[in-house]
């Protein structure tokens, strides 16, 4: 099974259209936003896939984007998520938080920690934890999204 995963779309429809336009043509099952999605119309960009969704620092509207959400028929976790996926424990965060974060990935519990906020793409293991960030769709140098295999636990990270 293969996700996509995508952080910090602050809104920017334009790029976030170019992300699904490129996860439609590579084979994800499913769809992972890191937190800082910053409007409504974000959310129905993502409708081909379940994709769940959590809050960054810069999501005010978060009763907004939760009833936009759950109007989607999408997964809205608020500032945590805890999903299992292809048998994969995964965590979802936006990482602003970083007690938080530094617990999720040290923990041992996930399988898969996906997060955002950094704005950089990044991939590392720790504890025998895979932390993940996708970079960011938005105030970026590139802007780039990532695609786990979840039975291999490879990543690959695309830019648009």
């Amino acid at each position: 099974m293969r996700i996509g995963i995508v952080s910090d779309t602050h809104g920017h429809v334009t790029n976030a259209a170019a992300a699904v336009r490129l996860l439609k043509t590579l084979d994800v099952a499913a769809v992972l936003h890191c937190g800082d999605i910053g409007s409504p119309a974000i959310v129905t960009l993502f409708d081909a896939w379940p994709t769940h969704f959590v809050f960054g620092n810069v999501d005010g509207e978060e009763r907004l984007l939760h009833n936009a959400i759950e109007n989607a028929g999408q997964s809205c976790h608020g500032q945590f998520g805890s999903i299992e996926l292809g048998g994969r424990r995964i965590a979802l965060l936006h990482s602003h938080d970083a007690r938080l974060f530094q617990e999720t990935v040290a923990g041992g519990e996930w399988d898969l920690v996906c997060y955002g906020h950094t704005h950089v793409a990044k991939q590392e293991s720790i504890n025998g934890t895979l932390a993940v960030n996708p970079g960011a769709l938005f105030r970026a140098r590139q802007h780039t999204i990532a695609v786990v295999d979840l039975d291999s636990m490879s990543v690959e990270h695309i830019p648009l």
